[in-house]
């Protein structure tokens, strides 16, 4: 095998095809880690930034469910038995079956579920199918968006494929830039024939779940590379003219507290969705939190199989989701409900109307219908309405959901 690296020479107009080699030296390939061979154990080891623990069914199905975890070092608390948060739960749920939603925002108070959720979403969804060893998780049906190792590989012959478990992966507040967007090891690449580029989070997260705790404190370099990442599929890292790019396309989930501070507008204005949570002021509800989390504690393995059949249901029903969604339609009637909606509400730009849309479709697909209903509608704009009608960091706008339903109906 030919060695390659991920060496592009840049001439005056760019980047670029041409993928620098070492001519004429052969040597045997490397063993890639069990991270990315799909054990979903390895990348969390090596790192907090993954959750190893995150396993999801291979087959859409909950076969293994339980002994895919036991392998891990952490049971993860199951998703199906969060209580309450019906809002937060939907929202992951609606970008998990249609990433091109944008992403959700969660804000609220402590111990309100929020990481919890988010960690354990991965389980109950479906796993992906990718190339074979690939460092960064390429769609094999995605030929126009393959690493350039997997482009290389393409020419030789058919990709080989495997099904991984979706990914969560962390991305910890205080993260160097090296780490988030990945590191070109310079004298490496003058040398040339070696791998010089090492991946970062973008690259871990790559067609999985990134997730960023308290996003509101993540520094102006992370939130302008989370940006360039979610408005190009691709992550670019340059240095002294040579550069290095992959797919990076991912579902992005944040939480916050907004009592440490506001969000960036920039990167407020480019999640899709949000949705407040608080503490549950049902003392029946209050009583089952603490009796599952007592159960958990003291036989986690035991607790997960209680909710297995629910896992499944889940499962399942994400599943049909993604296969109804290409026919759910919005007709012409509720997008003029929509954009009546944004006008009266008074949002910027013309984001915000894309964004119902596609969440309502998502919401009709979800609950079995390829038909937008005034429901999916209201339960859209409710998530993805609120940010934007601040004018300013503090504002939290004029946001009725009365008024909101009236409009529909």
């Amino acid at each position: 095998m030919r060695i390659t690296g991920v060496i592009r020479e840049r001439s005056e107009g760019g980047p670029s095809d041409r993928i620098a080699s070492k001519a004429g030296q052969d040597a045997p390939s490397k063993k890639v880690s069990s991270a990315r061979e799909g054990d979903g154990i390895g990348a969390g080891e090596r790192s907090s930034r993954s959750q190893g623990g995150s396993f999801a069914p291979m087959d859409g199905g909950r076969e293994g469910f339980a002994l895919a975890h036991l392998r891990s070092k952490r049971l993860l608390y199951p998703f199906a038995a969060i209580v309450g948060q019906e809002k937060m739960k939907r929202a992951l749920i609606l970008n998990a079956i249609n990433p091109s939603i944008g992403g959700v925002l969660i804000r609220g108070q402590k111990g309100t579920a929020k990481s919890t959720a988010v960690r354990g979403l991965a389980e109950v969804l479906p796993g992906i199918e990718v190339v074979t060893s690939c460092r960064f998780g390429c769609d094999p049906g995605d030929g126009e968006n393959l690493c350039w190792e997997c482009a290389e590989r393409l020419k030789e012959g058919i990709l080989p494929t495997e099904v991984r478990p979706m990914r969560v992966v962390d991305l910890p507040v205080g993260a160097t830039e090296d780490r988030v967007v990945g590191s070109l090891d310079m004298e490496r690449a003058l040398r040339g024939g070696e791998r010089a580029f090492e991946p970062g989070v973008l690259a871990e997260a790559n067609r999985g779940i990134l997730y960023v705790d308290e996003i509101n404190l993540l520094d102006d370099y992370v939130v302008d590379a989370l940006l360039d990442a979610a408005a190009m599929g691709m992550n670019v890292v340059e240095r002294e003219g040579v550069s290095a790019s992959h797919p990076a396309s991912f579902i992005i989930v944040g939480s916050m507290n907004p009592e440490e501070g506001e969000l960036r507008p920039q990167l407020l204005d480019r999640i899709a969705l949000q949705v407040e949570v608080e503490g549950i002021s049902d003392v029946e509800q209050r009583v089952e939190i603490i009796e599952r989390s007592n159960r958990f504690a003291s036989d986690p393995a035991k607790f997960r199989k209680e909710f297995e059949v629910e896992a499944n249901r889940l499962t399942n029903r994400i599943v049909a989701a993604k296969k109804a969604l290409p026919r759910a339609s919005c007709g012409r009637g509720e997008l003029l409900k929509i954009a009546k909606i944004s006008v009266e509400f008074g949002v910027d730009g013309h984001r915000a109307d894309i964004m119902i849309e596609r969440a309502a479709r998502t919401n009709a697909a979800f609950e079995g219908r390829v038909r937008v209903e005034n429901g999916d509608i209201v339960a859209a704009a409710e998530m993805v309405l609120p940010h934007r009608m601040r004018k300013t960091p503090f504002d939290d706008g004029e946001f009725s959901p009365e008024r909101l339903r009236s409009m529909v109906a």
